[in-house]
This record gives C-alpha cells, structure tokens and sequence, in this order.
C-alpha cells in the first residue's frame, strides 16, 4: 500500500477528528474510504457527461427507459 502524506487546515482537522474513528488505523481507513468515494463518485460524474453527450436510442435504451434515476 501506498502512502501520502499531507495537511490539513484546522477547521478539516477538528472536523475529522470528530467524524472518524478515535484510533489511527480506524481514522486511516476513514480516510480511504472517504478518497474512494470521491473518486467513484468522480468517475460517475465523468460517465454521466458522456450519456448526456451522447445518450442510447430508444432502441438501444430497451427497459432502461422506465428506470428509476440513479442518485449518488
């Protein structure tokens, strides 16, 4: 596993000092699952431009059409 190191200002600091876990290793993995999301959550983002970009034809879309919207 990799490692990065960086700061943080003091007002993100508190806040996760309040959120995560009190131990080290659980505030780590706080912090790679908090990265992880982000980093789907961009890579949904960049998906959903392209389908608005260019969307399926009815014809390709089938029963996608009637689904619910998916919300991240």
């Amino acid at each position: 596993m990799k490692s990065i190191r960086t700061g943080l200002d003091e007002a993100t600091y508190k806040a996760l000092n309040q959120m995560a876990p009190t131990t080290k290793r659980l505030r780590a993995q706080f912090i790679r699952d908090a990265l992880r999301k982000a980093v789907l959550h961009a890579e949904y983002v960049e998906i959903h431009k392209a389908y608005v970009a260019q969307p399926d034809s009815e014809s390709e879309a089938g029963d996608w059409l009637t689904a619910e919207e998916y919300r991240p």
